[in-house]
């Protein structure tokens, strides 16, 4: 895994007076603990001014520093570094974007397959790494920020996160490691894991239990798709956070290959969450239905300006031909 150009980040920091973290619109447990996590450690090294865009759900308000971020329908222009992290700059929200787009010096910390270096005044990306939290920690060794309590709890978060509470085929023995060095800073883990990857609203239940019973299969049973419509948030009062983690669900189903949560974000825009079991690429699958799309192999994403009824007719017939297609490769 190639090392990060740590000192490039610390002289990007150390030139601004102001510092703007944030991850992609939909941030997710590793987005949350990166940004939190490197926000403190540019504290700790004397930077005054680093604000982190973005507002927890119910799954992170918990998390260190989380009460400290700024509502992106909040951010403006003016910060003289801005670093997206575990996401790129395509996937700003509208008002995120501006303000990244204004900086003097932007970059980027990522560990997504599909993720690009150019546009950024530098990039820190690691593909093979397990979760950007990772990426964080090897930052704060560089520049002997050292782990507490608080920091271990924000990058537990992520690490837990992105492998799936160490099922995900993306674990390693490094991956271990660094969760022991974590665990070693008394954080209750079980208390952590249980906030991040399994505590639900009873709306969310609710969601999780419509959804799941009103799954369709296709191609064989190799794909299995379930459906997030706005009529349905509106039935059951829940909310986008409680989306997160069904789409793991369906896809250890017996048989199935490949799984897609169509979530409905509006009359004209539907976002894509895919996931696989090794056989299909989801992230060429994301990319090659939207410049935007991608990701991981196994986890990936996309946001398509179709309405739900032609994603749902669309969705299974290109990923039963991506099935095929990879049985007889």
């Amino acid at each position: 895994m190639p090392h990060l150009d740590c000192e490039g980040l610390k002289q990007l920091a150390s030139d601004a007076a102001s510092v703007l973290l944030t991850g992609p619109s939909d941030p997710d447990g590793d987005s949350f603990g990166a940004c939190l996590a490197l926000q403190r450690a540019l504290r700790a090294m004397g930077h005054r001014r680093v604000d982190v865009a973005g507002t927890p759900s119910f799954r992170y308000a918990w998390m260190p520093g989380a009460g400290e971020m700024i509502p992106d329908e909040r951010v403006r222009p003016g910060y003289d570094l801005a670093v997206v992290l575990d996401g790129d700059r395509r996937r700003l929200s509208p008002p995120v974007g501006i303000a990244f787009r204004a900086a003097r010096t932007t970059a980027i910390i990522d560990h997504h397959g599909t993720t690009s270096a150019d546009g950024y005044t530098l990039a820190l990306i690691q593909r093979d790494a397990d979760s950007t939290c990772g990426m964080i920690v090897e930052l704060m060794d560089a520049w002997h920020v050292p782990l507490d309590t608080a920091f271990a709890e924000l990058l537990y978060a992520g690490v837990i996160f992105d492998t799936g509470g160490f099922r995900y085929s993306n674990t390693s023995a490094d991956t271990h490691r660094l969760a022991a060095r974590l665990l070693d800073q008394g954080i209750d883990h079980s208390a952590v894991a249980t906030r991040v990857l399994m505590e639900r609203r009873r709306a969310g239940t609710a969601l999780k239990a419509r959804v799941l019973n009103e799954v369709t299969f296709h191609a064989d049973g190799a794909v299995i798709q379930g459906i997030v419509s706005q009529a349905l948030h509106a039935e059951l009062g829940s909310r986008p956070a409680d989306v997160e983690g069904i789409v793991e669900s369906m896809t250890y189903t017996q048989g199935v290959e490949v799984a897609v949560l169509l979530v409905e974000r509006g009359p004209g825009a539907v976002k894509l969450s895919l996931r696989s079991r090794g056989l299909v690429n989801v992230a060429r699958v994301a990319k090659a239905l939207h410049s935007g799309g991608g990701g991981h192999d196994r986890a990936a994403g996309v946001l398509l300006a179709k309405t739900l009824a032609e994603v749902r007719v669309l969705l299974p017939k290109v990923l039963a031909d991506e099935v095929r297609r990879a049985r007889a490769a």
